[in-house]
């Protein structure tokens, strides 16, 4: 029964957020101190399912973009990580202080920084960029989630299979990322969700001309819209809730892997 109400409790806390977004989406005009609102709209609906509207085109950028950083950042964050969780060598801990420079230092400032470079190199206000530059946030959180894995995992399976007659890729693909998938898949949702939800980086580099969603739900926010700014934030918080449901046995931490606690 404890487990039921708690369970209810935790539904209710994160969808109870959700419903007033849901009522403003379907609403023209909800004022204080009504508390229903006055005038019904479909104004905000059509705008999520219109393929010809920005939101549509915002979403699909928002998505190819994290999905680009994601992949990115895991391909880079698994060999850093298996480096600094195996392996003790002069100056890690200098590299693991620049990994953490990124979260210790504005993010505005950061990207200014990132900015004058990026302009030199044609690669400001453009879809890479933006990609390049939403590395700086998510590689971190990848080779940390990823070195805790490491710091432990059993080398000896990937001897053995050697002794077997495995090459690097096969026991790679084999031993490996088999052994260290759950905190794979816990990184990999890190780097999604703040790349799905960057903003500063964002508009900085991409200079307006890269229409993800965060920028488009601020900008009916500033306009004071809040039928489609509601109906821009339910997409918006859409492919988190889902991918919470996919990779929620690995987020439960039932296996010690996937936060680098123990083994599996």
């Amino acid at each position: 029964m404890k487990r039921i109400v708690g369970v209810g409790v935790l539904v209710l806390g994160v969808l109870a957020p959700i419903v007033p977004l849901f009522v403003w989406a379907v609403s023209a005009r909800w004022r204080y101190p009504a508390l229903v609102p006055q005038e019904p709209s479909l104004r905000g609906l059509r705008l999520i399912v219109d393929p010809q509207t920005a939101a549509v085109r915002g979403v699909a950028t928002s998505l190819a973009i994290a999905v680009a950083v994601t992949i990115l950042a895991s391909l880079i964050g698994l060999p850093a990580g298996r480096a600094l969780g195996l392996h003790a060598f002069r100056g890690k801990r200098v590299i693991q202080l620049l990994l953490l420079a990124p979260a210790l230092v504005p993010t505005l400032a950061v990207s200014l920084g990132m900015h004058v470079t990026f302009i030199r190199y044609g690669l400001a206000d453009t879809v890479p960029g933006v990609v390049l530059a939403q590395l700086v946030p998510t590689i971190p959180y990848v080779t940390f989630v990823m070195a805790s894995a490491f710091a432990n995992f059993d080398g000896g399976y990937e001897q053995q299979a050697r002794t077997l007659g495995a090459g690097s890729i096969r026991t790679l693909v084999s031993v490996t990322i088999p052994a260290v998938r759950p905190a794979l898949v816990v990184a990999a949702y890190f780097a999604f969700l703040i790349s799905w939800s960057e903003y500063v980086l964002t508009l900085v580099i991409g200079g307006g001309v890269v229409q993800t969603l965060p920028l488009l739900v601020f900008g009916y926010i500033q306009s004071a819209d809040l039928t489609l700014a509601a109906a821009l934030s339910l997409l918006f918080v859409l492919p988190p809730l889902l991918l919470v449901g996919l990779t929620s046995r690995y987020l439960t931490g039932q296996s010690g892997v996937a936060l680098g606690f123990g083994r599996a």
